[in-house]
């Protein structure tokens, strides 16, 4: 049998297991709480190891935009700068080496305003109505400073940050450019705007619609007629003035017909046109030009007008006078054809009064006889009479004072007038007149009177130089075609010539070689030449000597060629 001691220490032994056993078992649980502690915490550091490479990539997408937008900063030609709220600088793009010539840390610390223009940093700090505010930004354009010392025109907007709590400023950014070109060509379009307004011709400026959207003073001046709203200004769209209402019918079908289709073409069209005025048409030379340029619409015209009103009319007085002087040296020639005159009409009148006497005489010898012998002599006393008023006509015709107007003429029948006119006086003279025309001449556009008195002219010239030069026994009048539209005349003799000296101032008017001269019928036929389309000049002096003067006239157009 167990002692009581045995059993006291059975008894403490089961006690210690059972204590163990609950201390294994507490281990047992502190032990799963660390696990759990531990898995908790591998999570944790999983989530922050997640995390962190999170944070990289977004700090490393940060920095690359952080340096791309430090690229752009660095490679615009805007200079985009920082400033403190006394205008110090606290960052310069790299701009500032290109456009003031700082490099840009050489600006960090410097004052902005040190560097504005004073008149325009006055502006800044009075608020002038040239710095513009528009949805928080500044904008402003003044000088500043570059670093050599001249003013560089800025254009800068910019802007404040505040602080969200305070509103206070924490700094400025701001963004400049250099405007000068832009400045220099708003001045010259300023000043060239200016000249338009105030010139006095007429600037009209025209959509594709033929509405005139814009007039000088000028223009609105000359079409402000009554009842009539000024163009080009205080006009809704609906009510603009159209070019019909600025150029006559006339002029307005040639702008359609002519002016527009040629200005699409070739880009512009000068020409004589007539304007609508308050006391009737105006005549102007105009020239039509259309808009180029970037922002130019292509169907945009600038019409620029200048009044020839007073250049017309003096020009209409010079055509006035120069036919008085023309009148006048027909007149002097009629003079000094005088006895070729006198004996073209002696002919006819001799022959009128050899036939009368005839009529008469038969008449006394058998008063009753049939008068159907009379017949023939009265006959030819009408055919004289006839030939006789033909003369007078033509010579008439030939005093006559008129307009010199062109229209197609037979240059043979010209040329055979005005020999006959010169006949007698190269009779006299023992001179020979010769013609020499082919058949085949096209018409010329001409004014015969006109074109016979220049004949007329340089044949009794080339008379005059005939006269006392040995061997001079011929003055020829020739012509032919010289070009599709063109024909040519000579009037050649065998005299002196013309000295050298004299041959640039042949043409020139009270100029003469001979000492009883006026020296006006070179000048006159040269005028009258001019006004018909045509031109005079003194050929280069030949091998033979003499003198030859060559006349070019407009030939009449041939008849189209057949279709193809």
């Amino acid at each position: 049998m167990a002692s009581a001691g045995d059993q006291d220490e059975h008894e403490r032994l089961r006690a210690r297991c059972l204590a163990l056993e609950a201390e294994k078992a507490e281990l047992e649980a502190d032990n799963a709480a660390l696990e759990a502690e531990r898995a908790a915490l591998e999570a944790d550091n999983a989530a922050l190891i997640e995390n962190n490479a999170t944070l990289e990539a977004e700090n490393a997408a940060l920095d690359a935009e952080k340096r791309h937008y430090q690229w752009l900063a660095d490679s615009t030609t805007d200079l985009i700068s920082r400033h403190a709220r006394d205008g110090t600088f606290l960052y310069a793009s790299a701009a500032a080496r290109e456009l003031l010539g700082f490099e840009p840390e050489e600006l960090i610390g410097v004052s902005a305003y040190d560097l504005f223009h004073p008149a325009d940093l006055a502006d800044l700090i009075n608020k002038s109505p040239r710095i513009y505010y528009h949805d928080g930004f500044y904008q402003q354009t003044y000088r500043f400073r570059a670093k050599d010392g001249h003013y560089v025109w800025f254009e800068t907007t910019s802007r404040t940050r505040r602080d969200p709590d305070t509103g206070e400023l924490l700094d400025v950014l701001c963004v400049s450019r250099d405007v000068g070109r832009r400045l220099q060509a708003e001045a010259h379009r300023e000043r060239l705007a200016r000249v338009v307004e105030s010139t006095t011709d007429y600037v009209l400026f025209l959509d594709g619609d033929e509405r005139i959207f814009t007039a000088n003073e000028a223009a609105r001046r000359l079409l402000a007629h009554p009842g009539r709203d000024r163009p080009g200004r205080n006009r809704r769209e609906g009510d603009a003035q159209h070019l019909e209402q600025a150029y006559t019918a006339e002029s307005l079908s040639v702008l359609r017909e002519v002016v527009l289709p040629a200005v699409a073409r070739y880009g512009s069209w000068s020409g004589e046109l007539a304007m609508r005025g308050p006391r009737g048409p105006v005549p102007v030379l105009s020239v039509v030009m259309a808009h180029h340029g970037p922002a130019a619409a292509p169907d945009h015209l600038s019409l620029i007008n200048r009044d020839i009103g007073l250049r017309k009319a003096a020009e209409a007085q010079e055509r006035r006078h120069q036919e008085q002087i023309a009148h006048a040296n027909r007149l002097a020639t009629t003079g000094e054809l005088a006895s070729n005159i006198a004996h073209e009409l002696n002919q006819p009148l001799g022959a009128i009064a050899n036939y009368a006497s005839g009529a008469l005489m038969r008449l006394e010898a058998d008063p009753s006889g049939p008068a159907g012998e009379l017949a023939v002599p009265l006959a030819r006393i009408s055919e004289q009479v006839q030939r006789l008023a033909e003369r007078l006509r033509h010579i008439r015709t030939f005093v006559r004072k008129g307009q010199t107007r062109p229209r197609p003429v037979a240059l043979s029948e010209v040329v055979k007038a005005a020999c006959r006119l010169c006949e007698w006086q190269f009779q006299q003279a023992g001179i020979a007149l010769d013609q020499a025309l082919p058949e085949d001449l096209p018409r010329v556009q001409a004014d015969p009177v006109a074109l016979e008195q220049v004949l007329v002219n340089l044949l009794l010239n080339a008379l005059e130089a005939s006269r006392p030069h040995p061997g001079a026994d011929r003055v020829t009048l020739s012509a032919r075609q010289s070009g599709p539209r063109e024909v040519n005349f000579t009037v050649a003799d065998r005299g002196p010539g013309v000295p050298e000296a004299e041959r640039e101032r042949i043409f020139a008017p009270f100029h003469s070689g001979r000492p009883e001269g006026l020296g006006m019928g070179l000048a006159i036929s040269h005028s009258l030449m001019e006004a018909m389309g045509g031109r005079l000049v003194l050929a280069p002096a030949g091998g033979s000597g003499g003198a030859t003067f060559a006349g070019t006239l407009l030939a009449e157009p041939g008849p189209l060629p057949p279709a193809r």
